[in-house]
């Protein structure tokens, strides 16, 4: 008889992130596999996987990137991961189509010390789902940002999430992994938590301006345009 299935893992724990444990796993965001999407719009991956990095720069979060085959037709991996990470750990490999199939990318996991892992990949059903799989079977508390990854189509990505799910994967998306991550705007990086979200949300950008516009009328007793006399 099938039952439902559970975060794997945990050990009676809330399966939530816990930044202190975790590492980001970003796989095979390349430009190649980018024109394959098509269950999202392609820019907004590419910004949501590049706000994944910064969050993991202010978090002080060990990035691990690699590719698959970024000299062929795949192509090359976005630069603004690493430009969003600096720190981050690239992975070359031999041909593997699932990561986790690389010996020295395992070890590079394994280096971080992390049992939490957050990972997101292009395509979604196979550079994400394959190591976020053998990652909970090793014993990992595995996260998936599905809109961090992109597959070629809306059922794609649902059988997948079906799949991983059924694994003890747990499925998130870019903006919660954010909120679990910042936790609270009471802390001295709270401007450039600001502008993860921008990355997000572009309209938020918006939101700001306004505001900061409205707090420098008030503090400079600014007079309004429609007050000013004829």
């Amino acid at each position: 008889m099938a039952t439902i299935a559970s975060p794997a893992n945990f050990d009676g724990q809330k399966p939530v992130i816990d930044p202190n444990d975790a590492a980001m796993l970003l796989i095979d965001h390349q430009s190649g596999l980018f024109q394959t999407i098509g269950d999202m719009p392609m820019p907004k991956l590419r910004s949501h996987a590049a706000a994944l990095a910064k969050m993991a720069s202010l978090c002080k979060m060990p990035v691990i990137t690699t590719a698959s085959v970024p000299q062929g037709p795949n192509g090359p991996p976005i630069p603004e991961i690493h430009e969003n990470a600096p720190h981050a750990k690239y992975v070359a490999r031999r041909g593997e189509i699932s990561a986790w199939d690389n010996a020295e990318f395992v070890a590079a996991v394994k280096a971080t010390g992390c049992k939490t892992l957050i990972i997101a990949g292009t395509i979604t059903s196979v550079c994400m789902a394959f190591p976020a799989i053998a990652a909970v079977h090793e014993g990992y508390r595995v996260f998936a940002v599905v809109d961090a990854s992109g597959t070629y189509s809306k059922m794609a990505q649902e059988i997948t999430l079906a799949r991983i799910v059924q694994a003890g994967v747990v499925p998130i998306d870019t903006g919660a992994v954010a909120a679990e991550l910042q936790k609270t705007w009471n802390r001295k990086d709270a401007a450039e938590w600001a502008k993860v979200y921008t990355m997000l949300f572009p309209s938020y950008q918006l939101l700001m301006e306004s505001y900061a516009k409205a707090q420098e009328v008030e503090k400079q007793h600014e007079q309004l345009d429609s007050q000013r006399a004829a």
